[in-house]
């Protein structure tokens, strides 16, 4: 299947809201206070304005769903601070994992091939999930952020001018691959 090229199609599709799962094993003492002390960092940051992140009030201590392991911790994030949150827990999780995935509407997709691990990857049971659900999961809707934005997005012309530009601008850029000029690549 090619991937999608479309303007309005990509642009309608993005995902606005996302889940990180801090995994760590129920069992395991120093994982148990690691991951606490993670969330904690998350909300100090979050409450000086590093990122809007929302950790989950209760700590898993048993698996749930679709994850295998006792004890995870959910954080929900809206696209607005998905690269702040991701990069700060990509530097600091030390050696806990952290399962990534979207929420859509195909929260079984999410969960199997939309997803992205940061450190060793943990098998899922998949069997618990909807393949499609009615609604997108909105989650914080209060926040305004995310699916839940009421913030002006770019129009179709607006971002076809920023992609001109940016053509214009890479052209004398050697090593940047430029845009093809038909949909045909080979």
């Amino acid at each position: 299947m090619a991937p999608a090229t479309d303007l309005k199609e990509v642009v309608e599709s993005e995902i606005k809201e996302w889940h990180f799962h801090i995994y760590f094993h129920q069992k395991n003492a120093e994982e148990h206070h690691a991951a606490l002390e993670l969330r904690n960092a998350v909300l100090r940051l979050r409450r000086d304005g590093a990122f809007i992140a929302v950790p989950l009030f209760r700590v898993n201590m048993e698996p749930m769903g679709p994850h295998p392991v006792g004890m995870l911790l959910r954080i929900w994030c809206p696209s607005e601070s998905f690269a702040s949150l991701y990069s700060y827990l990509c530097m600091n999780r030390g050696d806990l994992s952290i399962l990534v995935h979207p929420l859509t509407r195909e929260e079984r997709k999410d969960h199997e091939i939309r997803l992205a691990w940061m450190g060793p990857s943990f098998p899922l049971d998949l069997s618990t999930l909807p393949v499609l659900s009615e609604e997108v999961p909105l989650q914080y809707p209060s926040l305004r952020l995310g699916y839940s934005s009421t913030a002006p997005k770019p129009t179709m012309e607006e971002r076809q001018r920023l992609g001109r530009n940016v053509e214009q601008i890479l052209k004398s850029e050697k090593e940047a691959a430029k845009a093809p000029t038909d949909y045909y690549v080979r």
